[in-house]
């Protein structure tokens, strides 16, 4: 792995979210992830296949990913950029035929009124869990990727979180999506990231919900189930010390995987919530180490909420490995990848 991240590892990364969400997206409402894995066969594998429209456009995933990145890359900081941020989501909505977007991102966008004082802030909506947040976050990592700026990457989170999920385990899941961005940067061990986010991301995100003064009773009764999740899942893993090695079942197969997921679920949806969408993707970037192909039969084709798991955990893998073994079919005429690419040069630039 080259170290330290470059701007070329910010574009892969911004640009292979992208391509993961894409890959996803094309079968998010198949419900059986092996009908899934045999349709990517029946194509050739992922190797073969043409990332391009009409066949592949992104969800409304990319299109909040680029609204979160395209506000930060102002640099505006405080209520001001957290006005940018809501202006650039009401924008993005404008931009969701086709793409699917979450009834608690359309609730809550809607109540949005950047310019007016607090109109950034929403009502607490106690169903808004999902993972909305999670899937546009991890362009916060890239904006604030160093150890002494992760106050700065909580708040921004959090805050950009409740603009469509004021719920813990909706914000939380951005939070994390953000975290493990930054730490993919770091170059921190893998087997420490989720420790991180429990342990030093978590504690630092409650105490920013009770100075931020906002649906403090609301978010402390509903704060317990995100963290709880995430130390069953550490424990599962042999990862409750961060020290490792990684334990999974065997065998640990797409059928197996398929259970695995729905048990780390909320519903049985496997991703669709802010707290198991970063798991399963960082359980396929435990599982896949710098295949890409794996990398995309763990994270990106499983039924569920694919293109959310993809999202996190191909921006991840971008930022650590770059390009490096992803066949350019994948990416060359990627949706809206000039825009992904000219985000991640100016957060590069912001960051250093």
């Amino acid at each position: 792995m080259e170290c330290p991240a470059t701007v070329a590892h910010y574009k892969a990364g911004m640009v292979l979210s992208g391509v993961g969400d894409a890959l996803g997206y094309r079968w998010e409402f198949e419900y059986n992830g092996l009908r899934i894995q045999q349709a990517v066969q029946n194509l050739g594998g992922v190797k073969n296949i043409s990332v391009s429209l009409p066949d592949f456009p992104v969800s409304d995933d990319t299109v909040l990913h680029l609204a979160t990145a395209e506000a930060l890359i102002t640099g505006k900081e405080g209520e001001e950029l957290l006005h940018e941020v809501a202006f650039h989501y009401k924008k993005g909505m404008r931009d969701m035929s086709g793409r699917a977007p979450g009834s608690a991102t359309i609730r809550g966008v809607n109540q949005l009124n950047p310019g007016t004082k607090g109109g950034y802030r929403i009502a607490y909506d106690k169903s808004s869990g999902g993972c909305g947040a999670a899937m546009r976050a991890m362009c916060i990592g890239l904006r604030y990727p160093q150890p002494e700026q992760l106050s700065s990457l909580v708040a921004v989170a959090v805050e950009t979180g409740r603009m469509t999920h004021t719920h813990p385990t909706g914000f939380l899941g951005g939070v994390a999506a953000a975290l493990f961005a930054a730490y993919a940067i770091q170059r921190r061990p893998i087997t420490t990231w989720g420790l991180g986010l429990v342990k030093e991301a978590c504690p630092i995100a409650k105490e920013f919900v009770r100075s931020a003064g906002y649906a403090i009773p609301d978010t402390e009764r509903d704060w317990g189930y995100f963290t709880e999740k995430w130390e069953c899942y550490l424990e599962s893993r042999g990862l409750s010390s961060g020290s490792g090695p990684v334990v999974f079942p065997e065998p640990y197969g797409p059928s197996e995987r398929e259970e695995a997921y729905k048990s780390f679920s909320f519903s049985g949806w496997g991703g669709s919530s802010g707290h198991d969408a970063p798991m399963i993707a960082l359980d396929a970037l435990l599982g896949a180490g710098s295949d890409w192909e794996e990398l995309m039969s763990r994270g990106g084709f499983h039924g569920g909420d694919s293109d959310s798991t993809a999202v996190i955990a191909c921006c991840c893998w971008g930022l650590m490995y770059g390009m490096k073994g992803v066949p350019e079919c994948n990416y060359t005429n990627l949706e809206y990848r000039d825009r992904l690419e000219k985000s991640a040069e100016k957060l590069y630039a912001l960051s250093h």
